[in-house]
């Protein structure tokens, strides 16, 4: 059985030749495994953004908020994923916590 990391790094050699479906079924195949998988999660988020899945894009984006609360990447793409939707409200939250984190706050103490 693969690891978490294997289907990953294969995802992303999918993505690269532009195998949208493949990478994401892989990706999600990585957070199955590994719920706590941050960079699966993330990567899973952009992908499905990118077929166009915005809602389970978002849902992905924020499971990778979740387990990194002061990743400042998350919150970017988590910002673009609720523009792209039209939630315009949640990508400016989002957007303003990945401000806070480019200027050397935190969202969450850990």
């Amino acid at each position: 059985m693969p690891t978490p990391e294997q289907l990953y790094d294969d995802a992303s050699a999918d993505l690269a030749v532009g195998d949208l479906d493949s990478a994401a079924a892989k990706y999600r195949e990585a957070v199955e495994i590994d719920p706590a998988y941050f960079d699966g999660w993330h990567a899973l988020g952009m992908a499905l953004s990118k077929l166009g899945e915005l809602k389970p894009a978002i849902g992905a984006a924020l499971m990778a908020t979740e387990l990194r609360p002061n990743d400042q990447l998350a919150w970017t793409a988590l910002s673009q994923m609720y523009m792209k939707d039209g939630q315009i409200k949640e990508a400016e939250l989002a957007k303003s916590n990945a401000a806070v984190l480019g200027l050397g706050g935190k969202v969450r103490k850990d």
